[in-house]
């Protein structure tokens, strides 16, 4: 593969929480020399800060201000992304049970999500990337060049992270994650602004049997069929 080839695609990848959305866009950005943008981060980082220095996460205008003062950067490593606010690193932080329960409150806010959602399409103006979140393929890439949706049953997205996170020494209780799950799936694809949908154009994927490797050389194979359809 030339990896020049890929150098002004755009691949959105949507779907709800744990459903494997990160793991492979990580991969296969690595792998086709793509710029990973991780939004569900970005949502996280804000949330962290919010909670860090007590700000009230249900004020929206609170929040913009806090915002407008946090710059949210990535860095790719061997080992993965690491994740920063205003240059401070907060790849864990932004994982720990607090953070993951009050993410959607944040993420609701519309005008939280604008501003996110400016700054997410200034990162793929001008390079190759890969994102991934729950409003790529309908509201901030809606012209991706390829939409990509995965979905997984709640039991397996909840034993997903339940190991996930004992990888990373945070404690949680199986069958409380498939409640949480299942409520953030509900307040995502209810909430007004940017709800959780599958765009009209996107190709679905159920990875509730498959490895994550399986997973990304379907969609490798998929960016390849596009890229010698479009050529």
């Amino acid at each position: 593969m030339k990896l020049m080839v890929y150098k002004n695609i755009t691949i959105a990848i949507d779907g709800p929480a744990s459903s494997g959305k990160s793991t492979v866009a990580k991969k296969i950005a690595k792998d086709l020399n793509l710029i990973y943008v991780d939004t569900g981060a970005m949502y996280r980082t804000l949330t962290y800060e919010a909670l860090k220095n007590n700000v009230n996460i249900k004020d929206e205008e609170a929040l913009l201000d806090l915002l407008s003062h946090t710059s949210i950067t990535f860095e790719r490593t061997d080992d993965g992304q690491r994740v920063f606010a205003n240059e401070e690193e907060v790849t864990n932080e932004i994982r720990q049970n607090n953070v993951t329960n009050t993410v959607s409150v944040v993420s609701a806010h519309p005008r939280v999500r604008q501003e996110m959602v400016r700054r997410q399409q200034k990162m793929a103006k001008s390079n190759g990337v890969i994102m991934d979140g729950r409003d790529i393929g309908t509201v901030v890439l809606p012209n991706s060049n390829l939409k990509i949706f995965l979905v997984a049953s709640v039991k397996e997205r909840a034993e997903r992270r339940h190991k996930e996170n004992k990888q990373k020494g945070i404690f949680s209780d199986l069958e409380q994650l498939k409640r949480d799950i299942a409520d953030r799936d509900y307040k995502d694809s209810t909430r007004e602004t940017s709800p959780l949908k599958q765009a009209d154009d996107a190709i679905r994927i159920d990875t509730t049997k498959l490895t994550i490797d399986e997973v990304v050389e379907t969609i490798k194979n998929l960016i390849n069929t596009k890229i010698n359809h479009t050529e």
